[in-house]
């Protein structure tokens, strides 16, 4: 079924991009979707050792189980991910939030939680979304959200319920999205991740 929704796309083999497991309900598609798009790819506990993790080419920060905005404590090492590896890091939901309260920022209960599909605005252009149209569909399922950017932070894409779905710092390759680019529900995603990757292998 991935080969329908994920067609191959050409990029570098033994690429290595690991999915750090936050206890996220989708964590296994993520690392589906980047070994279908050709990234040698491990999901690996978030408590594994900085020291183990550096070295790779990217790495992906899944959503999980912890409320952010309440337990940022239950992330586990992904502090020490973002100030110690050095190769682009993707946040998805969790890993999202925790990245922006980890740098300065906040993330705290949603005044409008997210389930199920929402309509996203790209207002910067980013090469994340890189040839996708400036809104599409995208699946949503959170009860808190960013709610402060980190300085050196800008958000990039927003729903009508949450002004930050998506952020990137300004000078590191860092990228947060609040939405789930890894679910079938969410068009585009497939690209979303080839786009990541473009970043991880230096191309872009």
């Amino acid at each position: 079924r991935l080969r329908n929704l994920f067609p191959r796309l050409p990029l570098a083999l033994l690429m290595r991009v690991f999915v750090v497991d936050n206890g996220g309900q989708w964590t296994h598609r993520e690392w589906r979707v980047l070994k279908y798009l050709g990234a040698e790819t491990k999901i690996v506990p978030n408590d594994t050792p900085a020291s183990e993790l550096k070295g790779l080419d990217g790495l992906v920060l899944s959503g999980g189980a912890p409320r952010v905005g309440v337990d940022p404590e239950k992330m586990g090492k992904n502090g020490e991910y973002l100030d110690e590896v050095g190769s682009p890091i993707l946040g998805i939901c969790a890993g999202h939030q925790f990245m922006a309260k980890h740098f300065g920022g906040d993330a705290a209960p949603a005044a409008v939680p997210e389930f199920g599909k929402a309509v996203l605005t790209v207002h910067e252009p980013d090469v994340l979304f890189d040839g996708l149209p400036a809104s599409f569909e995208v699946w949503e399922s959170h009860n808190d959200e960013v709610s402060a950017l980190p300085d050196k932070f800008v958000a990039i894409a927003s729903t009508p319920n949450c002004s930050i779905q998506a952020m990137r710092h300004t000078q590191r390759p860092l990228f947060g999205l609040q939405f789930h680019p890894e679910v079938e529900h969410t068009q585009f995603g497939y690209d979303i991740f080839r786009n990541f990757l473009k970043v991880c292998e230096g191309k872009a």
